[in-house]
């Protein structure tokens, strides 16, 4: 599961190997046993970015057939917290930066045209399932 914050035409990405062509990623992680999917993602964007959110909307359900995962990205909003301030070892893959990215830079970092459209539109559609994870350019 991710996040998606946006303030000022910015999106909080973390600088980390992906295992795909690109080195940024959304925050976000795995849900832990008991876990409702709001704590969870409230306690990934802590754990990798240090800043504290308060979850949105549902924007989309992809899913990835061969490695057998779903995957739901959520709306979430900067409430606190400091922005770097990693917890270490929270995620398998060494977060090395975080940082808001400008829209227009993602391009540039891997990201597609399609997926800086859906950030810039608000995310039309959002709360549906969305096929691929291709569909919403990612």
């Amino acid at each position: 599961m991710t996040a998606v914050v946006i303030e000022d035409g910015k999106v909080l990405m973390l600088d980390q190997d992906t295992g795909e062509p690109r080195s940024y990623s959304l925050p976000g992680g795995k849900v832990e046993d008991g876990e409702a999917l709001g704590e969870a993602l409230i306690r990934e964007v802590r754990e990798e970015t240090g800043v504290d959110v308060e979850v949105g909307r549902l924007l989309y359900l992809c899913d990835n057939v061969k490695a057998h995962v779903i995957h739901i990205t959520f709306e979430a909003r900067r409430t606190g917290g400091v922005i770097g301030n990693v917890t270490e070892g929270a995620d398998t893959r060494p977060i090395r930066g975080v940082e808001f990215v400008e829209l227009g830079e993602l391009p540039a970092l891997g990201f597609s045209d399609l997926f800086v459209k859906l950030c810039r539109e608000g995310f039309p559609g959002a709360g549906s399932y969305m096929g691929p994870k291709s569909a919403i350019g990612l």
